[in-house]
């Protein structure tokens, strides 16, 4: 198995959604985009590998010398890095943005929480937002437009995963929540992390629930105004309004939420990447 076909086999095990909106992607770029994904499942998983923050620190930086040019003969033997380096090398694209995609990753190694709503924009625009962009620049790019399209879009992905998530994190004592929505609707975190589903609660995942509507609504307003080319790295947003539709049914438990079925969201892809208004509906 070489580097690409790796990184291939990781995504589709551990992050197949991207991995299905890949295969709508031109056949010569198929492989790119997966080391790219498998990057940032390498990335996402730190915590969850490393369990303590100290060998996390570690192994991001060790992605952040590896993607700087240096650790030559390590990033060579490490499948996935050595796959990404390729597909920057072919692309002629620097590597700031991924370093800024493993900075905002060190927040998830401690249990410090998120301070404001702003804050978690940011954090989707630094993790989310890069992804995006990095893959639509494979994809041939998409101009200012695009950018803007790419800033909304990573940010409702990451709000939509923030309340997906919630029951794992609240788990970990980790608060991705921002605490100035908890201080408004007077939400304890404690609550939260003994798994209490207060009415307080409710309306803060409401409030994040409309802001992510907010968000996709201004990228659909700017979808017609970028290169059809990049839309299958637009694809797992078509997952965002389903998923936040889903959540306001009556039986949803914020705290034990249930994904979508793995053949829906196949289905959601495949329809959205067939009509490409769907990416952004709410």
């Amino acid at each position: 198995m070489d580097n690409f076909e790796h990184c291939a086999a990781l995504v589709r095990e551990a992050d197949r959604d991207r991995y299905l909106a890949a295969l709508f992607a031109a056949a010569e770029h198929r492989a790119a985009l997966l080391s790219l994904y498998a990057f940032n499942v390498e990335i996402s998983r730190v915590r969850e590998l490393a369990r303590e923050p100290l060998p996390g620190e570690i192994r991001l930086q060790w992605w952040r010398e590896a993607l700087a040019g240096g650790r030559e003969g390590e990033a060579v033997a490490h499948p996935v890095a050595a796959a990404l380096r390729a597909t920057l090398a072919h692309y002629g694209l620097a590597a700031d943005r991924l370093i800024g995609l493993i900075d905002a990753h060190v927040f998830d190694l401690y249990d410090e929480p998120m301070a404001t709503v702003t804050d978690l924009e940011i954090y989707g625009i630094k993790t989310q937002s890069a992804l995006l962009g990095m893959a639509a620049d494979i994809l041939g790019g998409g101009g200012a437009a695009a950018e803007l399209l790419i800033l909304d879009a990573g940010i409702a992905i990451t709000i939509a995963g923030v309340l997906q998530g919630l029951g794992r994190h609240a788990a970990r004592r980790q608060l991705f929540l921002p605490l100035d929505l908890l201080n408004r609707h007077r939400a304890e975190r404690n609550e939260v992390f003994a798994g209490q589903a207060s009415d307080a609660l409710c309306g803060v995942l409401g409030d994040l629930r409309m802001r992510a509507r907010k968000h996709l609504a201004a990228a659909q307003d700017k979808l017609e105004s970028v290169a059809p080319e990049i839309l299958p790295a637009l694809l797992p947003a078509a997952l965002v309004g389903p998923s936040l539709e889903r959540m306001e049914r009556p039986d949803y438990k914020p705290l034990d939420a249930q994904p979508i079925a793995p053949w829906r969201r196949q289905w959601l892809l495949w329809r959205a990447a067939r009509n490409p208004s769907r990416i952004f509906a709410a």
